[in-house]
């Protein structure tokens, strides 16, 4: 089991689940952040740092954010256009930095307004 973030966060990217996060299993794409399925121990401290509510347990997730489940999964497991291979797990955020690359779910949504 895991977190899972969705659709809030995508061109938002607040980062206070990043800060929070004692295992670094959240990365950073470029348009939304994705929590590694395989890195995430399931403490859920990102969850309630989270300002626009875009973090869920994996069974929590409301109906319509169910594909961002698998979506999350992809970022990881897909080779995504300006990547060759997929990401693996490379073993923690930071010391990979952020990719310009997002899942297909998130790649294929139109830009956010920004207020």
């Amino acid at each position: 089991m895991t977190y899972v973030i969705g659709k809030p966060c995508v061109d938002v990217m607040d980062r206070a689940c990043v800060d929070e996060c004692p295992v670094d299993c959240i990365y950073e794409g470029a348009r939304a952040l994705y929590i590694h399925p395989d890195e995430c121990v399931d403490c859920g401290a990102c969850e309630p740092v989270c300002p626009v509510e875009a973090i869920y347990y994996e069974d929590d997730l409301p109906t319509d954010l169910v594909p961002y489940q698998a979506d999350n999964a992809a970022f990881f497991t897909e080779t995504l256009p300006g990547r060759d291979v997929p990401l693996g797990s490379p073993g923690g955020a930071a010391k990979l930095g952020p990719v310009a690359a997002d899942a297909p779910l998130v790649a294929s949504l139109p830009p956010r307004d920004q207020p």
